[in-house]
């Protein structure tokens, strides 16, 4: 590491000793209260870079989402939209069929993460455009390139019933063997109380939802639940939104049915590339990405007193926004 590297490095451990903590889900690293929302210590020097140090252009693409909404999906679909002049989704060669999306796709918090953040932001402006990104990342948060250049943003988020359900068998998933499950219960107390990889997951919602109102043509809003039930539609209607939507023909043609095809859950989870192998730092494996993706599936977990408390925080936080979900129960 370089010595403004290393000044730097201590310079963000100084300012996480002064932040508040608590333990995360997975229990082997912990949330620091960062600009109001629960940033994973093991990302902390990744967001802080991600802010200071990116130059977003014009036409850039970011696929950003609460963690445990459908980002996969989207980063897929999103991918194949951009590329489909130059990838039919029915050839053996398309890039979803050897890549994992979060690859193709990478996040910001994955990208800023290293020593060597120079190399690295050089590697980003020689990337060929359009260039699309992932991130979790809060909007407050987001660097002032990205809010204020014409890049758009594609924002997914799912209603909080399924969300909690899904992150709470994702992190005991990928857990260490060594460290025991969190409860069904302690997992409920903390997404109640907001504390979430990247959470409150209401102000990480409402700060894309508001952002979307004000600037329709900035920011694409989109729900899971209505995603996977019209996805046709929605497929559309990203399209459209990025700039290249389908024409007549290619409709015709089937592009978009190939597209939802070659990006369903179904598809890619028995693609050997999502079966095996592992992805990230944290080595996740790979297959972890591609749960049941079931809406609904959370009246499968929840007593009567959970629906009731999370349904008055949900009501609490939304209410006055216009934002709601519907209930699947």
């Amino acid at each position: 590491m370089s010595p403004k590297g290393t000044q730097q490095a201590k310079d963000e451990d100084n300012i996480g000793l002064s932040l508040r903590k608590e333990n995360a889900w997975s229990d082997t690293y912990q949330f620091y209260l960062f600009e109001n929302f629960w940033c994973p210590s093991i990302h902390f020097q990744a967001v802080n870079n991600f802010k200071k140090e990116f130059q977003a252009k014009d036409t850039d693409f970011v696929v950003a989402s609460f963690p445990k909404s459908g980002t996969i999906w989207l980063k897929a679909i999103t991918f194949s939209i951009v590329n489909s002049q130059q990838f039919s989704s029915l050839e053996d060669h398309h890039p979803l069929l050897s890549s994992n999306p979060h690859e193709l796709v990478p996040f910001f918090e994955f990208i800023f993460g290293g020593d060597d953040i120079h190399s690295q932001i050089l590697c980003l402006s020689n990337m060929a455009e359009p260039r699309i990104f992932g991130t979790h990342t809060p909007f407050p948060s987001l660097p002032v390139s990205i809010k204020e250049s014409n890049c758009k943003i594609v924002y997914i988020c799912r209603n909080p019933f399924d969300n909690f359900v899904s992150a709470w068998n994702y992190f005991n998933k990928i857990k260490p063997t060594t460290v025991s499950e969190l409860t069904l219960d302690e997992a409920f107390e903390l997404y109640c109380n907001g504390i979430m990889e990247y959470g409150p997951w209401w102000s990480h919602m409402l700060g894309y939802w508001e952002e979307s109102i004000a600037r329709p043509d900035k920011v694409l809003f989109l729900k899971y639940d209505h995603l996977k039930e019209d996805t046709n539609f929605h497929v559309k209607s990203v399209a459209k939104f990025l700039g290249c939507p389908f024409t007549e023909e290619e409709e015709n043609n089937g592009v978009i049915e190939n597209i939802i095809k070659l990006c369903s859950f179904e598809k890619m989870k028995d693609l050997e590339v999502n079966r095996s192998g592992t992805y990230g730092k944290g080595g996740i494996e790979k297959k972890n990405f591609f749960p049941k993706g079931e809406s609904g599936d959370w009246v499968n977990y929840f007593s009567p007193s959970m629906t009731e408390k999370l349904s008055k925080i949900v009501e609490e936080k939304l209410s006055e926004s216009g934002l709601s979900f519907k209930m699947c129960s």
